[in-house]
This record gives C-alpha cells, structure tokens and sequence, in this order.
C-alpha cells in the first residue's frame, strides 16, 4: 500500500490535477499529470462505476494500481501529482496485462 504522504486523497486537490494537468492515454488508463511544490510524488486512483456496478471489482483494480506504483516508487520522478483513471475493459486483464499497460504509460510521460 502507498503511504499516505503518496496518496492524493482530498477533493480538492483532485479537482486542481484536473484542471491543469497532462493528458496521457492507452488501452487500460488514462493519466493526468501535474506539478506539484512537493518533495515527493502523489498518486490518486479513479475507478468508477462505468468498469463494474461491484465495488469489489473496483476495489481490486484500485489495489492493483496502488501495488503497481508502490513497487515502483523509487523509479517515478517526484514533484508531481499523478491521477490514474481506469477505462471500462480493465476489469477482464490479469495482473501482469495491468501492470505492463501501467508501465508503458508511466514511460511514455516520462516518469519511469
């Protein structure tokens, strides 16, 4: 699990990733990308109900993604604020398809 000072947790500051961030995309996700004035790199998941009505699905894609970025986390630039959205379709990919698609996008904005 990423420790909290990782995790984008506030509504707010959300909404702020939303309003002047990068757009990356790729089969499984979409990321957005924004500066942040940290020293460390956060991360947010978004998994909505358009991927499944279950919330255990959901959950398990959002736990996936968090265990992806925190094996990781030594790699990925800081100062930054990543959200991760999930693109309908995710839900039917193993374990190692997310985490490639995961790793492919972080290279591609030139965070890995």
């Amino acid at each position: 699990m990423l420790s909290k000072i990782n995790r984008v947790r506030k509504k707010k500051d959300f909404e702020a990733i939303f309003a002047k961030s990068k757009v990356f995309k790729n089969k499984f996700l979409s990321l957005r990308v924004a500066k942040n004035n940290l020293p460390e790199a956060r991360f947010g998941f978004v998994v909505s109900k358009k991927i499944s009505l279950k919330a255990v699905v959901r959950n398990k894609i959002r736990r996936r993604l968090s265990d992806i970025i925190h094996k990781n986390i030594k790699k990925i630039k800081t100062g930054i604020d990543v959200v991760f959205i999930a693109v309908p379709g995710i839900e039917k990919n193993n374990f190692s398809e997310i985490k490639e698609a995961t790793e492919n996008i972080l290279i591609k904005a030139g965070l890995l």
